[in-house]
């Protein structure tokens, strides 16, 4: 098994009418819990990561980590960069073995995320690599991503036609309601679907991608309080407009925040409930474990692609 591009499965994805998970990576833990999740439930999956990551683990621990992956459970995985903000990470990604990289051009001017964008895919594609793109802003702070609520906007549909025809890439990111972080809605949740179904009929068959995706799931955010922690308000995407989403062309699903919360919640509580453990295995095996089980249950219950390998 390997390291592969996301072509054949999302292509797959958009034929079954379901999603493919993008996690966030950062340690060993977080990489284990996905993969033997995904191993377990016959799936797909991609792994990314983040300017953040990078910063935090480095860049040839992540990657020896990641085939690390590999070799263990057997699975083929996309290794993805998510949010490069520039050509040159973007480069740095596809030279260092990333099958998958993703240009966020979103933040500058229609003709210069093009511009940009195209240089791009240009040359991942000399190197076999595919790119995802953005068109739109999505609000919320994760990792080097800061939008206000003010500055963000959704994709235009007419837009999108003319940015994938013109730049050649692979995949992309639209936005349609959803945001960075754990504070997605300060209202009632609300995806705009009838501007998601335009933007896939005007590209039949092309693969759209959800970032900001993470449902923020209750029962983490209260575990996470109940210890010690303080995340009020926090409220995601709900898992039935995630399921529905992939119905209409939706093929990657960015998960990031529901990672941290689950096992953050798990180490949280461990610590508590056993003060007087100091083994840093026994509380980071709880947050492994709790990831697993987290991932277990985004892929049978909301990206629909347990059993497609």
């Amino acid at each position: 098994m390997s390291l592969i591009t996301s072509t054949e499965i999302f292509k797959r994805a958009y034929e079954g009418k379901y999603a493919i998970g993008a996690f966030n990576v950062n340690n060993m833990e977080i990489i284990q819990g996905i993969v033997e999740a995904a191993k377990e439930e016959k799936s797909p999956l991609i792994l990314q990561v983040s300017a953040g990551a990078r910063k935090y683990a480095r860049p040839a621990y992540l990657k020896k980590l990641v085939e690390a992956a590999i070799d263990d459970t057997g699975l083929d995985v996309v290794l993805h960069l998510d949010h490069g903000e520039d050509f040159e990470i973007c480069k740095q990604c596809i030279d260092d073995g990333f099958t998958s990289v993703m240009i966020d051009g979103s933040k500058h001017p229609f003709e210069e995320n093009i511009k940009l964008t195209k240089r791009v895919v240009e040359y991942a594609h000399e190197k076999g690599v595919v790119v995802e793109a953005e068109l739109g802003k999505l609000a919320g702070i994760e990792d080097d991503v800061n939008v206000s609520e003010k500055d963000a906007s959704f994709t235009d549909p007419d837009q999108a036609v003319e940015f994938v025809e013109r730049t050649g890439v692979d995949s992309l990111a639209i936005a349609i309601g959803t945001s960075h972080g754990a504070y997605k809605f300060k209202g009632e949740p609300n995806l705009d679907f009838e501007r998601l179904e335009k933007i896939s009929n005007l590209l039949p068959g092309f693969p759209l991608v959800l970032h900001g995706a993470s449902t923020v799931i209750p029962e983490f955010v209260e575990a996470c309080n109940k210890y010690g922690g303080n995340i009020p308000g926090a409220k995601g995407v709900p898992e039935d407009m995630l399921r529905r989403s992939s119905k209409l062309g939706i093929c990657k699903i960015n998960i990031d925040t529901d990672l941290r919360l689950a096992m953050t919640a798990a180490i949280r509580k461990f610590l508590v409930e056993n003060p007087e453990v100091f083994d840093p295995r026994k509380y980071l095996g709880e947050g492994r474990d709790a990831i697993k089980e987290m991932v277990k249950h985004k892929i049978k219950h909301v990206l629909g692609s347990s059993n497609t390998l």
